[in-house]
């Protein structure tokens, strides 16, 4: 059985600065495209059953990048979408909200682009990926190139766990790998945040 390999995206001003950036189409920096690049190597070798990716264009592009010009673009894997919070950092946000945690709190809603996402309904979007990446697992790898909050969702699903539980695993970096498996017919992390 293959691996799930999954990829968050390079570097954006947004990923730079800490701002929230869930549906808000923010593009790649030159270090991101360059991030993006030095990933094609390390995936040149693998056999690719399928290869998936967030529709936004920090998401394809690293995509193109590291060599994976068949990504088909998948919905399910969107970022969660911040609602009241997008573009703002956790700072501006617990200035007027103190103490506040995206996985215990959630977000607000926003504006008709950006209603908001509750955890759950993040869980669901990555369960949906979960079920169509299973089956095709069978003939290979596959890779997904997604975001950071969505990665660490779909990380924990992967494993069985809560969605709560996301805020147990690190934030990946971008442009970094994380791939799952299983050992001994149980779903694992087999490394995580890999540049």
């Amino acid at each position: 059985m293959g691996e799930l390999i999954v990829i968050r995206h390079g570097q954006t001003e947004w990923s730079l600065s800490g701002r929230h950036a869930g549906r808000t189409d923010v593009g790649l920096t030159g270090a991101g495209e360059y991030t993006a690049r030095t990933l094609a190597p390390r995936l040149a070798g693998r056999h690719l059953a399928a290869v998936f990716s967030s529709p936004l264009s920090r998401a394809t592009r690293t995509a193109e990048l590291a060599g994976l010009t068949d990504a088909e673009p998948d919905p399910d894997l969107l970022e969660w979408d911040y609602g009241g919070y997008e573009g703002l950092t956790a700072e501006q946000i617990r200035a007027s909200r103190p103490g506040w945690d995206l996985w215990r709190d959630g977000v607000i809603p926003g504006d008709a682009d950006h209603p908001g996402e509750q955890l759950q309904q993040v869980a669901a979007r990555a369960d949906a990926a979960l079920d169509r990446i299973r089956p095709l697992l069978s003939g290979g790898d596959v890779a997904v190139v997604a975001h950071g909050h969505l990665a660490r969702v779909l990380a924990v699903r992967w494993l069985g766990l809560d969605a709560s539980a996301s805020r147990l695993l690190g934030h990946p970096h971008p442009g970094t790998l994380g791939f799952l498996a299983t050992e001994d017919g149980q779903p694992s992390i087999s490394a995580w945040n890999i540049p």
